[in-house]
């Protein structure tokens, strides 16, 4: 994220917690706008285990608490990415993360 995307180390939050049905959660990785502003959550799990349904359906039960518009869930080898639009209740995978300017900026 930080060296290929130039996401500002500053503007990450990692391991931060969240309240997901009363219960304490974490999130691994949060990335702010300059406005403070939620645009990327990221799930990481183990080289060894296997990305599937599972792994999203987590990410996606914490982003009801903060209703990010780009999610990510990396292994490290293999790495998703899932653009949501919450007014419409859609979402749509796409094939690269966008650098943080092109996210920011709409680019």
């Amino acid at each position: 994220l930080i060296n290929q995307k130039q996401y500002p180390k500053t503007l990450m939050r990692l391991e931060g917690g969240l309240i997901f049905n009363g219960m304490a959660k974490r999130s691994d990785i949060v990335v702010f706008n300059s406005s403070g502003q939620k645009v990327l959550m990221v799930e990481c799990k183990a080289p060894s285990v296997n990305i599937n349904q599972k792994a999203f359906d987590q990410i996606a039960r914490y982003n009801m608490t903060h209703k990010i518009a780009l999610l990510a869930v990396t292994n490290g080898l293999k790495h998703y990415y899932c653009r949501i639009d919450h007014e419409k209740g859609e979402y749509s995978f796409i094939e690269e993360l966008p650098g943080y300017r092109e996210l920011t900026l709409g680019l």
